[in-house]
């Protein structure tokens, strides 16, 4: 019988892998929902391993490994999917984005459309770039669109980029109060520290920590999740404690959110940078102690590279602030080799900033090169104009410490806004005066008074300048301009001390002019009663010529003796509960002589003992020296050294008697 032949398989209705893969997004949605993202990822593959072009499965894929921080993952995730149709470009720039690569990050942006998620984006990058006007831009184009939160990014935004005095017009358009939420209430805390409003803003502070702990307590978060996600605005409530002065709360403060150490870790760098600054030169090694935490795992010690997730979650100017400290705790430390080498790194890390300059020129200072550090402060003046303010304000202190007053002074005139400030006129004038410059510090007030003159400030300092600027031409000889300043003074403003300085002005120039000045003078009280004849034949106006000088000393030995002999005795002062009436037993005459200078001493007997000879009743020792008294002298001498190094500082009198005896 022949076999029956097999029967071919049932194919399986074509159904079936549609049905397959819809139970296994219906589990991804449930990973997803569940904030399961590794999960999801596994998912995904399985989906991917039936369909490996499905483009859902791999956008849910990339968007599940950027949720669980695999952002290389992702980025090789999209690499492999280069050859499909559909764009992942967004995704890659928020993963550039992630891994601080802002230049690429902002390339990959390039062609999308202009959508809200790709301009929060991009405002975003240009937000951690620190071009703040540029993000700032994006955030007011996007106020139309119905971005949740948005208020939020926006504040953050104008308070970073020095617009601090718009918040509260934009939060007015916007119709939104501060305490919406702790995020805002943070960010307008912010801006009122810009405004120096720190009591207000120490309010709104404590609003938001108290409303951020309410909102995470609904979401059913632990109390140490809770204190985690608040703790920046710990972190700056301590640092509005140290701009009030309360420095020793602040001190507290910042210690003990690092001892507790739950918090983030750019709030745990921020507090650690604080109270390094709070602290100072004191307890250095404790300092750079601190900062060393911060640093990349397995670095040497020379360097000092912040570690990878701090130099991405912290800002620029935080990220600046620690370096700075860094260098300047190195300094104080004498570690001139490791600042030298974190200060050429600094130029690379921060291009556009003046801070690695200004280190630069405190290091070289610092070794004693000051002529080095003004000309490259000069130097950094002339290629950057519009950030050269500070950087010539440093090198005239500079300048004026090493004692060069005439390159300290034309830094400072190099900075126009500030040629009119008493203060600065003052610090030109006295660098001029020192360098030799007269002509040159008359300029300087001749520039401020002109300015005063046609300012129309209601703090209007003219009077000021023209009082200092007639005292110091007086004091130099030009009694003319002086007399000319004095006099528009007194016309002007009527003031009693510029008509004194009128007069013992005019006095060498015009005399007429003095004593008719002279009579606006009021009279002084009392002067009436004086007879002037009278002061003037008294000895302090005797002419000095008519008589001989012998004859003038003699008057005065005569009053000098008449006045010595009505000198006052004074009354003897007696020690408390003394009694001059009964002072009892007189003291000793010679309780202040040592004991061994007093009449009283007795010296103490030696002990007749100490000779007695030890043996048998009746035996005769002959007192002559023997190898045991040599040997003892022997074993004496060898402890004499281990008894010094015990008791240095009392050696035995009775000793050294009997060695000088032998």
């Amino acid at each position: 019988m022949a076999p029956k032949p097999k029967e071919k398989p049932k194919p399986a209705p074509a159904s079936q892998p549609a049905i397959a893969v819809e139970d296994l997004f219906t589990t991804l949605n449930r990973h997803v929902q569940r904030s399961e993202y590794e999960q999801a990822v596994k998912v995904a593959d399985q989906v991917l391993s039936i369909s490996p072009n499905d483009e859902d499965a791999i956008r849910c894929k990339i968007v599940a490994l950027i949720k669980a921080d695999s952002i290389d993952q992702a980025l090789l995730t999209m690499e492999s999917s280069r050859r499909l149709q559909f764009d992942l470009s967004f995704f890659k720039a928020y993963c550039l984005y992630r891994q601080n690569k802002l230049n690429e990050a902002l390339e990959s942006l390039k062609g999308q459309e202009g959508n809200s998620a790709t301009m929060l984006l991009q405002s975003q990058i240009l937000f951690r770039m620190g071009k703040m006007d540029a993000s700032l831009d994006i955030y007011q184009k996007l106020q139309k669109s119905k971005i949740e939160s948005l208020e939020i990014n926006l504040v953050a935004g104008l308070v970073s980029a020095g617009k601090a005095s718009e918040v509260q017009g934009v939060m007015e358009a916007l119709r939104v109060k501060a305490t919406s939420s702790f995020e805002l209430a943070y960010n307008t805390a912010c801006s009122l520290i810009e405004k120096n409003k720190y009591s207000d803003a120490e309010q709104l502070l404590l609003s938001a920590r108290r409303i951020g702990q309410e909102t995470l307590m609904d979401e059913n978060l632990a109390d140490d999740d809770i204190e985690t996600e608040l703790a920046p605005i710990t972190v700056q409530l301590a640092h509005v404690q140290q701009l009030l002065g309360h420095t020793q709360a602040a001190i507290e403060a910042y210690t003990d959110i690092i001892k507790r150490n739950l918090a983030d870790e750019s709030s745990l760098a921020v507090a650690t940078n604080n109270i390094v600054s709070l602290k100072g030169p004191k307890d250095v090694s404790d300092s750079l102690r601190k900062l060393d935490r911060l640093i990349e795992k397995g670095s040497g010690p020379p360097s000092f590279q912040l570690a990878r997730d701090l130099d991405l979650k912290l800002s620029s100017k935080q990220r600046e602030a620690i370096y700075g400290n860094r260098v300047l705790l190195l300094l104080h430390s004498n570690k001139m080799d490791q600042a030298r080498e974190l200060v050429a790194a600094l130029s690379d890390m921060f291009p556009d900033s003046v801070m690695p300059v200004l280190l630069q020129a405190a290091v070289l200072v610092r070794e004693n090169k000051a002529g080095r550090a003004e000309e490259i402060l000069g130097q950094f003046s002339e290629k950057f104009p519009d950030k050269s303010k500070i950087v010539l304000l440093a090198r005239a202190q500079v300048a004026a410490s090493a004692g060069h007053p005439q390159v300290s002074a034309e830094s400072l005139a190099k900075i126009p806004d500030i040629q009119h400030l008493p203060a600065t006129v003052a610090t030109l004038v006295s660098l001029k005066e020192r360098a030799g410059d007269i002509d040159g510090a008359v300029s300087v007030f001749d520039s401020a008074i002109k300015w005063w003159s046609n300012a129309m400030a209601e703090d209007n300092k003219l009077n000021l300048i023209m009082q200092e600027a007639a005292s110091f031409k007086l004091k130099h000889g030009r009694k003319e301009e002086a007399a000319g300043l004095y006099e528009e003074l007194v016309k002007s403003h009527g003031s009693i001390e510029a008509l004194v300085g009128l007069i013992k002005t005019a006095v060498y120039t015009d005399i007429d002019k003095a004593e008719a000045y002279e009579k606006q003078l009021k009279p002084l009280p009392g002067l009436k009663s004086v007879d002037v004849d009278g002061l003037e034949k008294t000895s302090g106006a005797v002419h000095v010529e008519s008589r001989p000088h012998v004859g003038i000393a003699e008057p005065f030995e005569a009053k000098s003796k008449d006045k010595a002999k009505k000198k006052r005795k004074r009354k003897p002062r007696y020690p408390k509960g003394f009694d001059p009436a009964n002072p009892g037993p007189l003291p000793d005459p010679e309780r202040w002589l040592p004991k061994r200078e007093r009449s009283s001493y007795r010296p103490k007997r030696k002990d007749k003992r100490a000779a007695q000879v030890r043996g048998s009743q009746g035996a005769v020792v002959k007192e002559t020296p023997n190898a045991n008294t040599k040997l003892n002298q022997l074993t004496n001498a060898k402890a004499a050294p281990q008894n010094a190094v015990a008791e240095p500082s009392k050696p035995s009198s009775k000793s050294s008697r009997k060695k000088s005896r032998n």
